[in-house]
């Protein structure tokens, strides 16, 4: 007969979900889903507040991402007040973005992703993680960790805290950096780089010795939506949203603040995250992936020239078409670092990032803003609407994760077909549609919805398992 396989907890990810695997009589994957089964609830608990609040409230989301919230968030009371912060302002904030984006992306390489790719898929569960890691290789598990301190380091040396500064303020930031941290920060460019470089090294080598992986492993046609420059280089802080199809031919390129004009979302019964797709193309054939392996399909080049070497070598992978493998998603997370660090390096250097012009001051010209930012994770929207008084009437957040989700899913079922086989069910296996979610990163703390009302359900049960009584409101 059939059975249904559930994996509770999905490990190894920010957040709450599941999976279940159900299998026909023969034992083969029938349908593999993923469900996000936990509930954010911010967009309603935040009506009611004053716009100026809602960078250090929206952080609060998540302690893995809060300033991916705290910058966005700024950008939409930016648009509120109808200004543009100063020049310091702006390269202020994004060098917070820069300090982000290096923690999390080291943070996830190494420590998340790592115990899988350096220790192997079938690796015993028992060392499979950061300790196992730190046991087989002390060296690099020091350096992924001096990786993430920097990018902490940056954070705290602009915001006071590493995790959940208070920075960004509508209309700028709130205090200039000193040259003293300017300084300590710019001594360690130069070791941080060597240090992303080896992680780089790491991975291609990997690459080479799983080649056939690499390709099969979650691998299918979507489309790829980032950030670009007016030249299209890839973009984190500021820029057009660009689409490109499955050939890595332009589908569209749009200002991201019209996004509702773009983007619509879909929903299933069997998950709180919803599915967002490309309007134009309709559901589901607008699907499409977000993150570093969408920003990079995206992008025709990078600015600076470390990563711009690796972003040609990657290339190199497709012969003119996307990169379409979920494992590639390590690989462009690594290139995206050494980016930052390497645009770190020049925001430091430029003499207007120590000005003190890093706020306009001005009230409220219009009833709603919208901020864009390309998290480590993908593109993140927040969108308010004021009244009169600047005080928020409704809220939306379309979160990287949530973009994501149909890729996820996607991935949980592929991989589920190739590796999980009833008769010769192995932890190896099970551990692999793991990490199909965990070559995206998702954050899904950050990325729920609420879609009409959400169910309560109570079940009562016996010692020996079985249901005496269930309590429901829906």
């Amino acid at each position: 007969m059939g059975r249904t396989i559930t994996i509770e907890p999905v490990t190894r990810i920010e957040g709450h979900a599941k999976v279940t695997i159900r299998l026909d009589d023969a034992g083969n994957v029938e349908q593999a889903r993923f469900h996000v089964n936990e509930f954010r609830g911010f967009e309603k608990f935040c009506e009611g507040r004053m716009f100026y609040e809602m960078p250090l409230i929206t952080e609060r989301i998540c302690g893995i991402c809060p300033v991916s919230h705290h910058l966005v968030s700024a950008k939409a009371c930016d648009a509120i007040l109808g200004v543009e912060p100063p020049r310091p302002g702006k390269m202020l904030r994004e060098l917070m973005h820069m300090g982000q984006t290096i923690q999390s992306h080291s943070m996830h390489f190494f420590e998340l992703a790592g115990p899988d790719l350096i220790l192997g898929f079938d690796a015993d569960p028992a060392i499979r993680n950061v300790v196992g890691l730190f046991q087989a290789d002390p060296k690099l598990t020091l350096k992924a960790i001096e990786l993430r301190k920097f990018g902490q380091q940056i954070i705290e040396r602009l915001g006071e805290r590493r995790v959940h500064p208070n920075f960004a303020v509508p209309g700028g930031v709130n205090q200039t950096l000193s040259a003293a941290n300017r300084d300590a920060t710019l001594a360690s460019i130069d070791t941080m780089i060597g240090y992303a470089r080896d992680g780089l090294a790491l991975m291609k080598s990997w690459m080479v010795a799983h080649a056939e992986e690499m390709q099969t492993f979650a691998s299918f046609p979507t489309g790829y939506l980032g950030m670009v420059s007016d030249d299209n280089a890839l973009a984190l802080y500021d820029g057009a949203l660009r689409m490109v199809d499955a050939q890595r031919q332009p589908i569209g390129r749009f200002d991201g603040r019209d996004y509702l004009d773009h983007i619509s979302e879909h929903v299933e019964n069997w998950s709180y995250l919803k599915f967002p797709y490309y309007r134009k193309l309709g559901w589901p054939a607008g699907t499409y992936r977000v993150g570093p392996l969408g920003r990079l399909n995206a992008a025709d080049k990078i600015s600076t020239p470390l990563a711009q070497q690796e972003f040609e070598f990657f290339r190199t992978l497709c012969n003119g078409h996307t990169v379409e493998g979920s494992l590639y998603y390590h690989f462009t997370r690594l290139i995206e670092n050494l980016y930052a660090i390497e645009r770190a390096r020049q925001l430091l250097e430029d003499p207007d990032i120590l000005s003190t012009d890093i706020r306009t001051n001005a009230l409220p010209s219009n009833s709603e803003g919208v901020g864009v930012i390309e998290a480590p994770r993908g593109t993140l929207w927040h969108h308010y609407w004021v009244d009169e008084h600047g005080r928020l009437e409704k809220v939306n957040l379309i979160v990287a994760t949530g973009n994501n989700n149909y890729a996820m899913s996607r991935a949980v079922e592929e991989v589920a077909k190739q590796y999980v086989h009833g008769d010769t069910l192995t932890e190896g296996a099970l551990n692999r549609v793991e990490a199909a979610i965990r070559a995206y990163d998702p954050c899904l703390s950050c990325s729920t919805h609420a879609f009409g009302q959400m169910p309560l359900v109570i079940d009562i049960v016996a010692p020996d398992g079985s249901l005496v009584n269930q309590v429901a409101r829906r």
